[in-house]
């Protein structure tokens, strides 16, 4: 289920970023409008607003920062590093408690 929804929210930021991208809407003057399709590019969009990667530039009509949208996609990037670096950690630990127990035997 978790794999599923992970799927889901990676296909909406690819169709938000395709989105504005494709209209070369990074400018205020090349606002175009969008309408999220589902819940997770609703969400995502009302994130990407909250952090200043989207900004309406006339009611409806919306326009991707570039410098703000690299830092928010630098700070899911950080996020996934440091989850993964966490996960090895752990199947280190577990590997090392496994061998020690093993020759206690």
């Amino acid at each position: 289920m978790a794999t599923a929804a992970a799927a889901l929210a990676a296909r909406a930021r690819r169709e938000i970023q395709h989105h504005f991208f494709a209209a070369d809407a990074v400018r205020p003057e090349r606002a175009v409008s969008f309408v999220p399709d589902n819940r997770f590019e609703r969400r995502l969009f009302e994130r990407y607003r909250t952090e200043g990667v989207l900004h309406e530039e006339q009611p409806g009509r919306y326009w991707i920062d570039l410098p703000s949208y690299d830092r928010a996609v630098r700070r899911r990037f950080e996020r996934v590093r440091w989850i993964v670096f966490a996960l090895l950690a752990l199947l280190v630990l577990l590997a090392a408690i496994g061998s020690l127990t093993g020759h206690v035997r």
